[in-house]
């Protein structure tokens, strides 16, 4: 009779551990679910650029480690850092959770991949990497309570060192080598002052050309500083070339022209022009998509 008694014991007890471990899985895969839905939530609303919605996914005292930029905390700071990021032009965002982790019934982990994109003057930039949000349930809805994502991408080059070298050359005493390009006729010549165009460094150069030549459309993906050496001519900037809209330029004139801004050429009488900037000097045809 004890004995049955024991072993009705030991079987109640074990359903009942059954019974509780089946209670958890079904609340963490709910759980888990939940998540998911906050996080799929949290990219809708970034594309939609809805800023409120956004800082209502975070818990009060959220803190978030923007890849690359300083610590952000709580809701004033997460409203100014995301509305300034769902406002950069042609913004892609995109996260994909590997692992979404229900530790406890208030507190879930998730870890995963993100790649974003954006257009900038210089063309797009984007990122992609790993990164980890902690999750904490309030008044029964998943919110973030730590987001950190983390870049895989290379860290930029820094600048090449300056030269240290003197260096000092006399305008009648400069080598000139034919300049040729694809898309530039013949006729145009080119010196270098320091540095070279072809690598990473500052460099200068002079070109020159002959009476009535005309230089592409093009443009480069690092800016340059043009300065008039001698003879003149008209200059002009867009992605098509109107010669109406060009500016008349003489000796001792300086134009400064930022990176992947179009522009074209034609001179008046012969001309030389000084070109400086970082390398390496890229010239491309036309104007960028």
């Amino acid at each position: 009779m004890k004995r049955t008694i024991r072993d009705f014991a030991l079987v109640s007890s074990m359903a009942f551990v059954l019974a509780t471990s089946a209670n958890t899985v079904l609340c963490q895969s709910r759980d888990e679910r939940a998540v998911r839905a906050a996080s799929d939530a949290w990219q809708r609303y970034i594309a939609a650029q809805q800023v409120d919605s956004i800082v209502a996914l975070h818990t009060p005292d959220a803190v978030v480690m923007f890849a690359n930029s300083p610590v952000v905390k709580g809701s004033n700071g997460i409203r100014a850092g995301w509305g300034e990021i769902v406002k950069l032009p042609n913004l892609s965002m995109h996260w994909v959770p590997q692992t979404i982790n229900v530790v406890s019934p208030t507190v879930a982990t998730e870890y995963g991949t993100y790649t974003d994109s954006y257009d900038t003057p210089n063309g797009k930039e984007g990122d992609s990497g790993s990164y980890i949000t902690i999750w904490h349930k309030v008044n029964g809805k998943w919110r973030v309570a730590l987001d950190a994502p983390v870049s895989s991408m290379p860290a930029p080059a820094g600048a090449p060192p300056e030269g240290t070298n003197f260096i000092a050359q006399s305008g009648s005493a400069l080598v000139w080598h034919d300049f040729n390009s694809p898309g530039f006729a013949p006729g145009a010549k080119v010196s270098v002052l320091s540095g070279d165009p072809s690598k990473p460094g500052q460099f200068a150069l002079r070109l020159s050309f002959p009476d009535g030549y005309m230089v592409p459309l093009h443009w480069h993906p690092t800016a340059e500083t043009v300065t008039v050496i001698s003879g003149a001519g008209m200059f002009g900037m867009g992605n098509t070339v109107d010669m109406g809209s060009a500016h008349a330029f003489t000796a001792g004139d300086y134009v400064f022209i930022p990176a992947r801004h179009p522009h074209f050429l034609q001179t008046r009488g012969a001309t030389v022009v000084q070109v400086s900037g970082n390398g390496p000097f890229q010239i491309n045809l036309g104007a960028p998509r």
